[in-house]
Formats: structure tokens, sequence, C-alpha cells
């Protein structure tokens, strides 16, 4: 058997190797077996007490909370905010819907047989670009502060005075934001030692001078554990985040022996099959009317209460005027981290932005991507297996012919709107 990370060819080494095989295979499938028979008994197809949005970063799950889920049930039964790490007793009565980055194994804190699952899964590259190109938005907005110690300071004394989570709070930017703006930081030092003011580069992936080039930060160890297979470590409960003791030394041995990842695999897919609503990025048409089809009206058939029917008449009210309530604006809402509120592209329709994206990633080398590919195997494959249940899970759930099921297929008219649209 060929192991990962054997030196040269060495006896002792390939000796070594072969027993930290045979170890971690041990912990692996201990752990996958036990994930697997918690999985076995329970029934997510029906909707339960508490609804648990399992949402993984950069697939605009802050759209499908705000524009539908939120909607469908209304503040009042909204969990506190606690977007990384529990912060709540989520056995208080009006408790009853939660979104989190928090990763799968946060069940073992809330009431496992009465807790539904769903989340939102996107193309890892895809996934990966939006990763990278979030980290240095939020990261460049510290500079307008002189140096780095200033800014990290202030952050400090800010975050100490408010009781609200910032984005520095949060899995994975909690990583990714303080290591990419340390990195700008340094850029922007050494363009003032070289005496450069502009910059001018055709390809926005790749501007050295600016900031850490896409096809470095792909391999750097931080991003290679938070935000390469993310979404498989996270529906696995498996993240560097997790509530589970032995998580680190699982993810530690797929890490080191990739074969191993078949086991977590398995454990993500049949959590997939067993979640109450699984949406797709690239199929938010399809993904929303699934949602408004089968999850809409059991929660109405639920908690069928003034409070939930109010907050379907009102469900062409928003937050913030001329949002739209897009992932990237994730800590816009509730953060305090003494960054600068200044939008870059405050002049640029999100239309546009995501134009200039694409045609900026059509630069991008093969060899780049390629490797972006091979480093997110197991979510491309979680990807392909949720692409492939989507028409299953349709079929699964016959339309409800109710009135409740009549005013959830009018709000989905309504999320098609510029307030609510991707």
């Amino acid at each position: 058997m060929d192991f990962a990370g054997v030196n040269g060819g060495g006896s002792v080494d390939a000796s070594s190797a072969e027993k930290d095989f045979v170890q971690c295979e041990k912990i692996v499938r201990e752990w996958a077996r036990s994930a697997l028979e918690e999985e076995i008994e329970g029934d997510g197809h029906t909707l339960q007490d508490l609804l648990f949005f399992l949402h993984v970063p950069r697939t605009g799950g802050r759209t499908y909370f705000h524009c539908l889920v939120k909607k469908v049930y209304g503040a009042a039964l909204e969990c506190p905010r606690s977007y990384d790490k529990l912060r709540f007793d989520p056995r208080k009565p009006k408790c009853r819907l939660v979104a989190t980055h928090d990763d799968y194994s946060i069940m073992s804190m809330l009431p496992r047989e009465k807790t539904s699952v769903m989340t939102v899964l996107r193309h890892p590259v895809d996934r990966v670009f939006s990763a990278y190109e979030f980290s240095v938005e939020v990261a460049s907005r510290f500079l307008v502060h002189p140096n780095l110690t200033s800014a990290t300071e202030l952050t400090k004394r800010i975050r100490a005075k408010h009781k609200g989570v910032s984005t520095l709070d949060i899995w994975p930017w909690k990583y990714l934001v303080p290591w990419m703006r340390e990195d700008l930081f340094a850029r922007r030092d050494a363009r003032k030692m070289k005496g450069l003011s502009y910059v001018n580069s055709n390809d926005s992936y790749n501007v050295e001078e600016m900031a850490m080039p896409l096809h470095q930060f792909i391999n750097e160890p931080v991003v290679l554990d938070t935000v390469h297979n993310g979404a498989t470590f996270q529906v696995a409960g498996l993240t560097n985040n997790s509530y589970l003791a032995e998580a680190h030394d699982v993810r530690h041995c797929v890490q080191k022996f990739t074969i191993l990842g078949e086991h977590v695999l398995q454990v993500a897919q049949k959590r997939l099959d067993n979640m109450l609503f699984v949406g797709l990025t690239e199929k938010h048409r399809e993904s929303a009317k699934m949602f408004v089809n089968v999850v809409g009206p059991q929660v109405i058939s639920q908690i069928a209460s003034d409070s939930s029917m109010e907050g379907l008449s009102k469900i062409k009210s928003v937050t913030e005027q001329n949002s739209l309530l897009s992932d990237s604006e994730l800590d816009s809402n509730y953060h305090q981290d003494g960054t600068s509120d200044q939008k870059t592209t405050e002049n640029v329709s999100t239309e546009n932005l995501e134009g200039i994206k694409k045609n900026a990633r059509l630069l991008v080398p093969d060899t780049v991507l390629q490797q972006i590919r091979s480093l997110n195997s197991l979510d491309l494959r979680l990807f392909k297996y949720a692409e492939g249940g989507a028409q299953e899970r349709v079929q699964r759930f016959p339309r409800h012919q109710t009135l409740a099921s009549h005013c959830i297929s009018h709000m989905f008219c309504l999320f098609y709107t510029p307030v609510c649209k991707c």
C-alpha cells in the first residue's frame, strides 16, 4: 500500500507509516461506526420541534435564512444569535430555529430526537473562490488603521464593549481573517518600502504586491484545515471547531491518509439523506421551490399561530433597504469588529460585481483549478451526491394541497424580487 507522508522509501519510515495508518484506520472506523449507528435511529424527513440550519460558509446561506427560513418561522421563534459555539439554552419553548456555522457535532448539545437539520451546499471550486474573496475583503477593512498593532488593539477594545458576535468569533473566519489581515499589512508595508503607490494587474487573483495570490492561499495550512473539504467535515461534525473530543484525531488521520476519507464521506452522505432539506446554491430556484413546498407547510401546520402568519404577511419587509442579503454581508448586520463600514464596491451593482468575478476567474490557470479540485475531492463527491439526490427528494415529498401550501407558494413568488434575490 502507498502511504501518504512516507519519506524516500526507507524501511524504518515505511514501517512507521504503516503503523500510523493502522492506528488511524482504527480511529476513523470507530468514529464512523458510531456516527452511522446514531443516524440509523432517526427520521429526519419529518419536521421536529427545533430546526437546525447547518450553514456551510459561502453557500448563500444568509439569503436562504433571511428570505425563506426566517420568514416562515417569524422572529419570535428564532433562537438567540449563536453563529459559533452554543450560547443559548435550546430547551427554551420559543427556541424553534437555530442557524449557525457550528458543524454537525452541535447535535450533541441539542435534543437530537426533537431536532431536524437542513443545509445548503455549493460547488467546491466556487466556494473556495468565495472563501478567498471574503477573507481578503473583511481583512482589508482593517487597512484604514495606520498599522497592524493599532487595528488589533482597537478591535479588542470594541469587542470587549459589545455583547454581539463578531466575524472574528465565527468559524472559519476567526482563523482566516486575522491571518489574512496580518498578511495584508505586511504587503502594504513592503509596498511602502519599495515606494509603490499603485499596482496594476489584469489578474485580480494574482496581485502579489497587494494580497496573497490565490495559488498560495489554497496551499496554506490554515486553509487546508478550514476551507478544503470544509462542507464534508462540517456535515460530518469534524471541523477544528467541533464539539467532539475525537474530531481532531479523525480529521488529522483523514488529512494524512486520504483513503480514509471514504469513511467520512459515507457518514456525510448518510446525514444528507436524513436531513429535512438540502439545497444547492447553483440551483437556487429549484431548491427554494422544494423548500417552500416541503418545509413550509410542515412549519405552518406545526406552529399555526398568529406570530407565524404575521411573519408571512410581512414577507416583503426587509431590515435593510436596498440590501441583497447576500452571504458577503455576513458581518454587516450584527457584528462589531472595529472594521470600516465603507464598502469598496458601493457603486457597483451585485449583478455587475458577480460578472466581474466570473470574468476574473477565467484568468485563473487550469493548474490552479485542478489543484483546488484535488484538494476538495471529498466535497466534490458530496456535492455530486447531493445533486443526484435532489430529484429523488422532490419525488419523495409530494406537494401539499393545503391552504398553508398556497401561502408558502405565494412566499416563493415573492422570494424572487430584488430584495431577496441572491
